[in-house]
This record gives C-alpha cells, structure tokens and sequence, in this order.
C-alpha cells in the first residue's frame, strides 16, 4: 500500500549525537502525520537508532570540507525522486542546499537556525550573514529557535520578520522528570555526596574545561562542604582527555566520572543535585531544558537563548561565559544554601512543564508544515 502521508526532509550536515539531531529525533517520533528523511551532508552514525518512526529513511552524502557545489546535481536527483513535499535545513552547514531544493521545485522549504557557528560565536562574521542571505533566498519559511537568533536573521541577515517563526525547542516532560530511583549505573550516594553535573559534547564552544577549573575552586570556596562534592560530566569528544588529566594533575580524579558518551542521560540526569552549563554559545539548549525537567537546579552561562530558560534568581542562576570565578561563586551559593536550591530546582521544573513542553513544540512544527504546504509556490 502507497503511504500518502508527506514526506519531510530532514536535511543537515551530521546526525551525531548532539541539542540539533536531539531536537530532530523528537520531531520525527512525534510528528506520525508526516513521513520522514533525515538526509546528513556528511555521515549517519548510530544515533539513527533513537529514530523510532517506522519508515524513516537515513541518507548520508559524505560530503568532505569545503564547498558543497558538487554535490547539488546529485541532491537534486535525490529530491525528485524523494518527492518530498518538505526541506528542512538546519544550520549553516547545510543551507547551501536549498538551492537544489529551489531546482527541485520542493513545494515548501524551510531554514532552522540552532545556534551560532563555532567559529562565529556572537554572529559578527559578515561572510556567514551574506551567505545566509544569499542561500536564503529560495527560503519561504526560517525557525529560529531563541530570540537571540531571531533577532539576528531579522537583523544582520536581512530577513524579513514575515518569513521568521520562533520555534524552542521542547522536552518531555514525563522521560525527563524527578528520580525515582537509583540507576546501576550511578557511581555517588544520594545524601552523602553533592553532585554538580553537565551533559554536553567534550568540544571548545562547550567550554568542559572552565567547569572543571570551577569545580576545583569549590575545594577553597566550599572547604567544608568539598569533601561530599563530585563532579559528573557526560558526553564524549576531544577534549575528554584533557578534562581527566586536568582533574587528575589536581588530584581529583577520584571526585569526578566523566564517561564519555551515554544512551542513558534521561534515568542520570535526576541524580545531579546542580547542573551547570558553561557553554560560550547555545541557540536553545536542549540538555538545559531536559535538566531542568529533571529537577536539577541550573546554573548557565548568560549566552544565547540560555536567558530565555533560565530566570536569574527566580529559576536559577546566570554566569558570563568564560569566566571561572563566577562559576565557581555561583556552584558555591548553591552548595552553601540548600533551601535555595531546592527551590530553584522547583521552578525551573515548573517552568519547563508551563512553556516548554514537547508536545508545544511538535504542535507548532505541525502548524508550519501542514499550515503552509498549500500555500507554497515552486
């Protein structure tokens, strides 16, 4: 039997473990109105298997650095015989194959913008606005998924506040939620030990490195409260390595469990008591919002859509970006004043479940593709 349902696109550089493809697979699984494929411009690894959508289809065009000009006759053959009704980039990397969905005539196309280039960090970088712009202009609909972004696609890149929704990201409410108990897998104690946690990728714009130096001042911030602190990282890359040695030229190395990439962040996630992300950019950061969801109370760099989450005081706490003393002054209020941080732990949990929830954001994802396929010119 012929599936009549519209095939979507999914079209961006990697599908890797990662806030964008997390954001995707969430879509996928909660969109069944909609068929489904995720096109990688350069390689599909297994985190293809979260996609639990039956049907979906996983292309990778291994695309190497540089310039994806060459690619576009082979991209637009595969669009005419996808037929999808939907294109959906993301992200700089693979914008510049809207123009082989324009020559394909794929009835609606879509940009999202998660976040800013790692190279490009406060989008200032005029080339990346002109390209933009240029990709841009067979555009008819761009997402921005913080108002942060959204200012800078109306602003800089010059496009029109008609053709720009912002859509956050969204968590489930019901997986990413307080614990119910303890899983195997978690090394620490409830009660006896105080746990500050992050869940990201081991890269520079993550900036793993400044939360372990702000972990470390805990032991002269917090003397006597540093005996029961541990430090939980999850999440793999290539600074991994130099976040253990960092830890272990400090003698510390016994404090902290840093074990790479993990398929089950949702059943550790409730066991941080603190959840820090020192990021040096983020669109909307999904691993904020899931701990938040999980009763952690935050403390975030005051970057990107990070002040769209989190409320200073009120939800938890705000920090500048690279700034280690800061970190480590707001980890330390929150290790000193339990009261508080249950409290901001509470909030932030309240304040996910009221604004944004998963099923807010599959809903208005729904809206836009089904809202505006039949209104699309080729």
């Amino acid at each position: 039997m012929t599936d009549s349902r519209p095939l979507v696109a999914h079209l961006l550089n990697r599908f890797d473990t990662g806030g964008l493809e997390n954001g995707v697979v969430n879509l996928i699984n909660h969109l069944p109105q909609f068929r489904h494929a995720v096109i990688a411009v350069t390689e599909v690894t297994a985190f293809k298997d979260r996609v639990k959508a039956p049907g979906t289809q996983f292309i990778a065009l291994h695309k190497p650095p540089g310039q994806g000009i060459w690619l576009y006759p082979r991209v637009y053959r595969l669009l005419r015989e996808l037929r999808p009704a939907i294109v959906h980039t993301r992200n700089l990397g693979a914008m510049e194959f809207q123009w082989p969905a324009w020559a394909a005539r794929v009835p609606l196309r879509i940009h999202g913008e998660h976040g800013w280039d790692v190279g490009d960090l406060g989008g200032e970088n005029v080339r990346n606005q002109r390209l933009r712009r240029v990709y841009g202009v067979g555009v008819h609909r761009f997402v921005a998924l913080s108002r942060a972004i959204e200012t800078y696609l109306t602003g800089p890149v010059g496009v029109a506040p008609a053709r720009v929704q912002r859509i956050c990201n969204g968590v489930d409410t019901q997986r990413f939620a307080p614990a119910t108990g303890v899983p195997a897998a978690w090394p620490y104690r409830r009660g006896e030990h105080l746990v500050i946690g992050a869940v990201g990728r081991m890269q520079a714009v993550k900036d793993p490195l400044n939360l372990i130096d702000a972990f470390l001042r805990l032991r002269e911030l917090c003397p006597a409260d540093w005996p029961r602190l541990r430090l939980a990282m999850l999440g793999g890359g290539a600074l991994l390595d130099a976040a253990r040695e960092r830890l272990a030229q400090a003698g510390a190395a016994d404090r902290a469990w840093l074990p790479g990439d993990r398929s089950d962040v949702a059943e550790l996630l409730p066991q941080f008591d603190l959840f820090a992300l020192p990021s040096q950019a983020e669109g909307i950061s999904n691993t904020l919002l899931e701990a938040m969801a999980s009763g952690c109370a935050p403390v975030a760099t005051r970057v990107g859509g990070n002040p769209e989450l989190v409320e200073q005081d009120l939800s938890g706490l705000l920090v500048p970006a690279q700034d280690g003393a800061a970190l480590a002054d707001a980890l330390a209020r929150l290790v000193r004043d339990p009261a508080l941080r249950q409290r901001l732990a509470a909030a932030a949990r309240a304040r996910v479940c009221e604004q944004f929830s998963l099923d807010a954001m599959v809903a208005a994802y729904g809206r836009l593709y089904a809202a505006a396929l039949p209104q699309s010119g080729g």
